[in-house]
C-alpha cells in the first residue's frame, strides 16, 4: 500500500480514539491525557518519534516508548484501518491465536488462562500488548516473568511460562507474517525505514508525511531479573531523529541496562 493511501486511513483515525481506544489497547492508559492535550490522530502516529514521546508526551520510560512504537508497527502491518484489526482481535478473542494484535487484556486474559492468575494483573498499565510478545525477539519468557512479579526463585512457575509462551509466540513470529500479508503490510516491508513528504507541525510537535522511523526497535533486554527504577537507557541517546536514513546502524532503541514494568 502506498504512503497516501496509508495517510488516508491513518486519517480516519481521530485524536480521541488514540487517546481513548488505542493507548487502552496496548496497555498504556496512563498517557491518556497528554495524548489528548495534543490532539495525537493516526496521522500522528504515522511518524511519531521517540523524541516526540519524550519531549512533548511525557513518555520517560524506555520500555513504554517501544511499547508504543510496536503498537504503531502493528497499526502499519494493518494499513492503519481499525476495521482490519478489530477483525482480527474478534476472531482470538476466545482462542490463542493471532497473538500479535492481542491488546493488553486479551494477554491478561492468556495469563489467567495458564494458572498464573494470582500475577496477571501486575501487566495491567504496563503496555505488554501481543507486539511487543512477538516482534521484539528479546523480550523473551524471563523478561515476562520479571514483569509479572514471578519470584526468580519458583522454577517451575517459570519454567510452565516459558513453555506456554513457546507454545504461543514463538510460532507467530513466522505464522504473522502470513497473517500480515493477508490482512496488511509483512512484517519485513513493514520494519524498514523510508521517508517521504515535508515537515509538517501540529500542536507542537513535529512529523513527517512518511515512514515511522523505528529500524530495529528494541533490542537486548536484560537478564537481569531485578528490573529497577527506569526501563534502562538507551544507547546513541544523541543519534539524530530528524534523519533517520543517515543514522549509523547502531543508532536504534537498544542497549537496557534494566527494564521496569510498572503502572505508573
Amino acid at each position: 500500500m502506498s504512503v497516501l493511501t496509508s495517510l488516508s486511513k491513518a486519517a480516519d483515525l481521530d485524536h480521541h480514539w488514540v487517546a481513548k481506544a488505542w493507548l487502552n489497547d496496548i496497555g498504556l492508559s496512563q498517557y491518556s491525557q497528554a495524548f489528548q492535550n495534543h490532539l495525537v490522530d493516526g496521522r500522528m502516529l504515522h511518524s511519531l518519534m521517540k523524541r516526540d514521546l519524550e519531549k512533548h508526551l511525557n513518555v520517560s520510560k524506555k520500555f513504554h516508548q517501544v511499547s508504543i512504537l510496536l503498537g504503531i508497527e502493528l497499526l502499519y502491518q494493518v494499513n492503519f484501518s481499525r476495521e482490519a484489526l478489530q477483525e482480527r482481535r474478534a476472531r482470538c478473542e476466545t482462542q490463542n491465536i493471532d497473538p500479535v494484535v492481542w491488546t493488553n487484556q486479551r494477554v491478561l486474559k492468556w495469563v489467567r488462562d495458564i494458572d498464573l492468575k494470582e500475577y496477571a494483573d501486575n501487566l495491567t498499565n504496563s503496555g505488554i500488548h501481543g507486539a511487543v510478545l512477538v516482534l521484539e525477539p528479546t523480550f523473551n519468557a524471563e523478561a515476562m516473568a520479571t514483569a509479572l512479579g514471578i519470584p526468580s526463585g519458583k522454577h517451575i512457575l517459570r519454567r510452565h511460562l516459558a513453555e506456554e509462551m513457546s507454545a504461543i509466540f514463538h510460532p507467530a513470529n513466522s505464522s504473522g507474517i502470513r497473517e500480515a500479508e493477508r490482512f496488511g503490510t509483512p512484517p519485513g516491508r513493514a520494519s524498514s525505514i523510508t521517508r517521504a513528504g515535508k515537515e509538517e507541525n501540529s500542536g507542537g510537535i513535529k512529523y513527517k508525511a512518511g515512514r515511522l522511523p523505528l529500524g530495529k526497535i528494541g533490542r537486548g533486554f536484560s537478564k537481569d531479573p531485578d528490573f529497577h527504577d527506569d526501563y534502562g537507557s538507551l544507547q546513541n541517546e544523541d543519534c539524530g531523529d530528524d534523519d533517520p536514513q543517515g543514522r549509523p546502524e547502531q543508532c536504534r532503541l537498544e542497549g537496557y541496562n534494566g527494564l521496569e514494568v510498572t503502572n505508573v
